[in-house]
């Protein structure tokens, strides 16, 4: 079952990496979460990442994250590319574990530096990030295609 946990059911989520069953669900929640949510393709191309996350609460998927590494001259480079909440499991810390974890992944795999993209408007995204130690590094004017700014956030996961 891929649905979200009823209230009775909350509690601290499980992390595990996502597997092909979690798509839809993670899909369900992409589109609730975005206005200009992922096509489900693009899911499906980062499924193999260590990166690729999904938080259950329950029988449910409460939310996931989709990070990975690039190469960066000679130094790996993670990358957040997704992270959402089902809107019932919001508030609870979910957004949170998941991020965690996935910079746990990363540093474990020699990342020294986090980058991700957030709308400039996105103040509860904003907060999160920030709560991880991510740090304004510049504005992209027009990255979203209604016009809204990007900030790229940058962590170092050397100090952590």
């Amino acid at each position: 079952m891929t649905t979200p946990a009823g209230d009775s059911e909350r509690s601290t989520p499980t992390v595990r990496e996502a597997v092909r069953a979690d798509l839809l669900a993670v899909y369900r929640i992409e589109k609730a979460s975005f206005p200009q949510p992922w096509p489900f393709a693009a899911f499906q191309r980062y499924l193999d990442e260590p990166a690729f996350l999904v938080a259950e609460i329950g029988p449910g998927v409460a939310g996931y994250v989709v990070a990975d590494t690039v190469p960066n001259h000679g130094q790996p480079l993670g990358h957040v590319k997704d992270l959402a909440v089902h809107p019932d499991q919001r508030g609870q810390g979910v957004g949170s574990t998941l991020l965690r974890r996935a910079l746990g992944i990363m540093r474990a795999e020699g990342v020294a530096e986090v980058k991700l993209e957030v709308r400039e408007g996105n103040e509860v995204a904003r907060r999160l990030y920030e709560s991880h130690g991510f740090e304004l590094r510049r504005t992209i004017p027009r990255y979203y295609d209604d016009g809204e700014n990007a900030l790229l956030l940058v962590a170092d996961l050397t100090d952590s």
